[in-house]
Order: structure tokens, then sequence, then C-alpha cells
């Protein structure tokens, strides 16, 4: 995942992606070309410019709601971002899941993590009669 932020001036833009791929001899090129759009254009022009751009401020924004078929793709990100390296419930996904912008029932989010972990994805753990899921790759290297 590529997290680029540029501040000049009053203008800020701030790039989270999970859809491409910035390598050390390209980002000073993504940074430059960014920079020069926000000297040109105000920020929000900026925005519009780039093709499939999303916005999300939880602040400001309500999480679009996702497919149930595209949950399991959006447990992987945040298990990439190492939400899952320490144990977290259902609700504590959900808020995660948000927290990106992302809608999801906490029924389908459970039903995902549990067939996530019978199929060894993560590992689930009770605990106090609450379902807790960790990702298998967080107890393989601790």
């Amino acid at each position: 995942m590529a997290k680029i932020r540029i501040k000049q001036g009053s203008n800020e833009i701030e790039i989270d992606s999970r859809d491409f791929y910035v390598d050390n001899d390209s980002v000073a090129d993504v940074i430059e070309s960014l920079k020069q759009m926000l000297n040109e254009r105000p920020q929000t022009d900026v925005m519009n410019s780039l093709d499939n751009a999303e916005f999300h401020e939880p602040e400001f924004s309500s999480p679009s709601t996702i497919a149930v078929d595209d949950i399991k793709n959006k447990l992987r990100i945040l298990a990439k971002d190492s939400f899952f390296d320490q144990p977290k419930t259902v609700g504590e996904t959900v808020a995660q899941m948000s927290e990106y912008g992302w809608s999801a029932s906490p029924f389908d989010v459970s039903v995902a993590l549990t067939k996530m972990a019978f199929n060894k994805e993560f590992l689930k753990n009770t605990t106090d009669e609450r379902n807790q899921y960790i990702s298998k790759e967080a107890l393989l290297t601790n």
C-alpha cells in the first residue's frame, strides 16, 4: 500500500491507495507530479482530475456500503495494514472498516471472518464469550 501526503502552503493532498504500487524509483516522480498539480489548481480540482479517486474523511462523510462478496477482500486489506496483528472482535472490525470508508453489516463481517478462519486465513479465539480474530502471520512473526 502506498500512502503519500504532500502539503504546499494551505493545500494538502494525501493519497492512501490499495490499488497501485509505487516503488522507490517512481515515488519521486509521483510526488513531483502531485506538487505541480497543487500549485496549478485548487485542491478540490486536483482530486477531481484523478481517475478513480475516492474521497473519505470519516468525520465528514458516511462510509459506502460494500457488497457481501467484497468483504473478504476488504478484510485482507485490513490484515495487510496490520489491523489483525492483535486479536479483534467483529465490532472492532466493523468500526475499522468504517474508518476506511466501507460499510458492512456486523453479521456479514462475522460470517466472512468465520469462513476465513475455517480456511486458516485467520485464527479464531473465544474469550469471555466473544469471538476474536487474529492474523495467522502475526502469530508466526511473534
